[in-house]
């Protein structure tokens, strides 16, 4: 359940948070509000991604039979 909510926070972030930070100022980094918080999340997003990754239990369990293959 966890991974899954973790897995939609990069879409409720980026599809569903952007009407209601959509304004021009201020500036972040030169941009505009409301493409440096499409920035954040992309960048979010792959930190997220690799998060989810390393919880997987099924990524744990393909880990473990590789190493076992190389032993």
């Amino acid at each position: 359940m966890l991974l899954r909510v973790l897995a939609a926070l990069p879409f409720v972030g980026i599809l569903l948070g952007v009407p209601f930070v959509n304004r021009v100022e201020p500036l972040v980094l030169g941009m505009p509000f409301v493409l440096a918080w499409i920035v954040m999340w992309v960048v979010l997003s792959s930190i997220i991604m690799a998060i989810v990754y390393r919880l997987d239990p099924s990524n744990r369990q393909l880990a473990a039979e590789t190493e076992e293959a190389r032993s």
